[in-house]
């Protein structure tokens, strides 16, 4: 069934889609779409991850470029956002406690719907906080996903008036004081973002057609992230950065990191690359932080490069 997706001139719902939700072992309702190829040869299946504040929706163009090349798509909403279930009174409010629930989360969705039901190969397509969550999860991947695609993942936040450090202890100390739930950032819930000095893409077609999903559907978007949401996002950071980390991750990955990236560190991105053996690079000069959103010079490099990378030297499942 396709009635939980919504399209919306100019950003149509891709073929083959069929959509449903799956309940997390802690209960949660977590809204979730497959998507089959629209050409041959048959190539396996891209595990497709958002950042925060996204939802399926903004990924229908893209899901398009995908099964053009022949592979499939399984996507999914993370818990608090989207339309999956929301985690406080206010729906508004991007909220975790840690970033373990979201691997489960991405775990069981593995294991209940992908492997059941999607085509061999496997890949990992992944923006942002879910490139973030992919790295995290990349451990107990091994032997089941061939490669993956990280685009710009959340490792440092730019623009911090301390270090990321200084950011943990600050709001790990809100947390104990009861303050986790609270918004952090002044954005309003339902304020909506203006192109004209935007950090996340220099396309406004876009810009403006992802603005027309939440101002058609307002109940798929988020304000700012609760002090809860920010502390689990340093801790998961320093735990993906850490060098022993990087070291038991086997699984072969592309980093993409975005030139005039103005929301996470480009040095850190090209840092973890180089300090991770089973790692390659690609900084593409000129992009903002949403590669996959920006303008075709930038985007088709992005996306030239991750189906090389993943279809490149693996072979397509019977």
């Amino acid at each position: 069934m396709t009635d939980l997706l919504f399209d919306s001139p100019g950003n149509p719902l891709p073929e083959n889609a069929a959509a449903d939700t799956f309940t997390t072992r802690d209960g949660k309702r977590i809204r979730y779409a497959l998507f089959g190829t629209t050409e041959r040869p048959l190539r396996g299946t891209v595990i497709l991850l958002q950042g925060r504040n996204e939802c399926i929706e903004k990924y229908f163009e893209t899901i398009r470029d995908l099964q053009k090349a022949g592979l499939g798509v399984a996507t999914f909403d993370w818990r608090g956002q989207g339309g999956s279930q929301r985690l406080l009174r206010n729906p508004r409010r991007g909220h975790v406690r840690r970033f373990g629930h979201y691997v489960t989360d991405l775990e069981q969705f593995y294991q209940d719907i992908v492997l059941p039901d999607c085509r061999l190969p496997l890949f990992v397509l992944a923006h942002s906080t879910g490139a973030l969550i992919a790295l995290l999860a990349a451990p107990g991947m091994v032997n089941q996903v061939q490669r993956m695609v990280l685009c710009a993942p959340l490792f440092t936040i730019s623009g911090l008036p301390f270090s990321m450090r200084a950011v943990r202890r600050l709001t790990g100390l809100l947390r104990l004081l009861g303050g986790g739930g609270m918004q952090l950032g002044g954005r309003r819930s339902d304020e909506l973002p203006l192109f004209d000095g935007n950090v996340l893409t220099s396309d406004p077609e876009r810009f403006r057609r992802n603005v027309a999903i939440y101002e058609q559907h307002p109940e798929l978007a988020l304000g700012s992230p609760s002090i809860a949401w920010v502390n689990a996002a340093c801790k998961a950071a320093a735990t993906a950065t850490d060098s022993e980390f990087l070291a038991g991750v086997h699984i072969p990955v592309l980093f993409i990191a975005a030139g005039a990236d103005r929301v996470v560190s480009t040095r850190t991105i090209e840092d973890c690359a180089r300090r991770m053996r089973s790692a390659s690079l690609l900084t593409i000069d000129g992009a903002r932080h949403e590669i996959l959103q920006e303008a075709d010079i930038y985007r088709e490099q992005m996306l030239a490069a991750a189906k090389a990378f993943m279809l490149g030297e693996v072979t397509a499942g019977a």
